[in-house]
């Protein structure tokens, strides 16, 4: 047995044991924070639309809902969850706001997404935006993707539940989620 890792023989399952055990890291804004408060939740599948269940762990980072990264102990703007036996985990956060771009044009409201997996040597990057929001059409990085896998970065609402979104991140095959080389 060579003692280098091989795809085979990967990191994990580890992530349950530390890193996702504070389940306050669910819960982005605390009461009376200024915003519209959403519920974002997640599924993660693999290839054949399976659940990832139990040690894949998703983090978010974003600004709070005036566009700023300039958190507070009220709106700390990170947070990390581990996926359920269904491959699903819910924040509780608000819509962030517009950011500016490295050229200064605002960015469509959007959420920084990290996901961590056993099988995955390296962690996957990519944005949550917001189906229906008018400037998803002005984002210079929401542009960059073609648009026929755009959808894939499009949070929907949730039918009769008021506030809550619902994000698909498919690992790869029909469908995969867009990911960043950042």
């Amino acid at each position: 047995m060579s003692p280098i890792p091989s795809a085979s023989q990967t990191v994990g399952p580890f992530f349950n044991f530390a890193l996702t055990t504070n389940v306050d890291l669910g819960i982005l804004a605390r009461e009376g924070v200024p915003g519209e408060r959403i519920r974002l939740e997640f599924r993660v599948t693999d290839g054949d639309g399976a659940p990832v269940p139990g040690d894949c762990m998703i983090e978010i980072w974003q600004a709070d809902s005036a566009g700023r990264y300039a958190h507070t102990t009220e709106f700390g703007g990170f947070g990390r969850l581990e996926t359920d036996h269904n491959g699903c985990c819910t924040f509780e956060t608000l819509k962030p706001g517009r950011v500016a771009g490295l050229d200064g044009s605002l960015q469509a409201p959007h959420i920084n997404v990290m996901v961590f997996a056993r099988g995955l040597l390296r962690h996957l990057h990519t944005r949550v935006y917001f189906a229906g929001e008018p400037a998803n059409a002005e984002d210079a990085v929401l542009a960059l993707v073609p648009e026929e896998r755009r959808a894939t970065l499009l949070a929907q609402p949730g039918e009769g539940e008021p506030g809550t979104w619902r994000f698909h991140i498919r690992l790869q095959g029909d469908g995969e989620t867009v990911f960043f080389d950042v």
